[in-house]
């Protein structure tokens, strides 16, 4: 693992700025959600809204990819394609949005429902969003990468689902993806300690079926190998003297 980039204060308020505007267009995004509309229509829609706050749709160009958003539906991990596929009743569908602001990125995610769920996937999505909210509560100094990886990987399989373990969150900055890595599993105590002013990308993702993993041919979308759901939910979290300050949240959201 490298160095993590400790960020200057002129650095945080542009990671400020980035995060803000990610969260918006997501928050903007989710309200698009529903039975019949096409993962490329959202794209566009993020798009356009990245654009209209004179940002960068950071993900354009990223080894090649050629989309604002990743969108990924139902047994898709991540980096899911936008396309032609309409969302059904019952979907459940990750919304990932990277911008890059005045030099600076952020990072968001979150899956939502299209439609009515059942029991089993609705806790899926309470499971996920509350791991990620525990794991921001353990990024804070002095405390180690292992404690926000441990928080995840306690809750999800206490709930009797499984972490997927092939793939991480990230440091976060000047790049889209940073050191260091951040499992969604590990030990209390373990790995680089956390200091003020590190800025990380945390992100859950959890399966109902088992953690395994496979990338389909398109090279880019994840999918779980048992083909069972995923859910996915993502923030960019600056580590401060106190409490974590989540630089993609807003008022309104988690």
């Amino acid at each position: 693992m490298g160095t993590i980039k400790v960020k200057t204060g002129d650095e945080i308020e542009k990671m400020r700025l980035a995060g803000r505007i990610t969260a918006e267009v997501l928050e903007r995004l989710s309200k698009e959600i529903r039975p019949g509309i096409a993962t490329e229509e959202l794209d566009s829609i993020g798009e356009r809204l990245i654009r209209e706050r004179e940002a960068e749709p950071v993900f354009i160009g990223y080894r090649g990819y050629r989309h604002a958003t990743c969108i990924s539906v139902n047994c898709e991990v991540v980096h899911g394609i936008p396309g032609k596929k309409t969302l059904q009743e019952g979907d459940i569908v990750s919304v990932d949005v990277g911008v890059k602001k005045d030099g600076y990125c952020g990072d968001v995610a979150a899956t939502f429902p299209a439609g009515k769920l059942s029991g089993k996937t609705e806790k899926l999505l309470r499971v996920c969003r509350e791991a990620l909210k525990n794991a921001i509560r353990q990024a804070r100094a002095g405390k180690h990468l292992g404690d926000i990886s441990c928080a995840v990987q306690q809750l999800a399989e206490k709930n009797g689902f499984s972490v997927v373990r092939d793939l991480y969150g990230h440091g976060i900055g000047r790049d889209l993806h940073e050191d260091p890595l951040i499992p969604n599993f590990g030990k209390p105590g373990e790995g680089p300690e956390l200091k003020p002013g590190m800025v990380l990308a945390i992100e859950p993702m959890i399966n109902i079926g088992g953690w395994k993993i496979r990338t389909l041919p398109d090279g880019w979308t994840v999918v779980t190998e048992d083909g069972s759901l995923s859910c996915h939910f993502e923030h960019t979290v600056l580590i401060t003297e106190g409490e974590p300050e989540v630089l993609t949240w807003l008022k309104t959201k988690m």
